[in-house]
């Protein structure tokens, strides 16, 4: 039988518009960012071009329609709505799905057991 986890980041509020914040959920590392239209979106932290787990503080912006990150270390493009790399096709980010419930901001980390 698969249980569905569902992890509280913080407070929709207290994210900053065009920012990210690192959140651990056990050992999972993610990077929630809320877009200047008040979209949330959750991707894995680590870049996968350095290894580091800085992707939380990356760049937020847009390609036309497309909501992005850039990666603070080598400047790689995702998509935040689909983790996919811009800049390398073959590579993307984990994304994990958000809701806002009562004014808190939960990820869906997916189904485990």
């Amino acid at each position: 039988m698969s249980v569905v986890t569902a992890f509280v980041v913080c407070e929709y509020d207290v994210l900053l518009p065009e920012r990210g914040v690192a959140a651990l959920a056990g050992e999972l590392q993610l990077a929630v960012f809320r877009t200047h239209d008040g979209e949330v979106f959750a991707l894995g932290n680590q870049d996968p071009f350095s290894g580091a787990n800085v992707m939380s503080r990356g760049i937020v912006g847009s390609r036309g329609e497309v909501p992005t990150v850039a990666s603070p270390m080598f400047k790689q493009v995702f998509d935040l709505r689909t983790g996919q790399c811009l800049d390398d096709p073959s590579v993307s980010l984990p994304v994990y799905e958000v809701e806002i419930v009562d004014g808190q901001v939960m990820v869906n980390l997916g189904e485990h057991g």
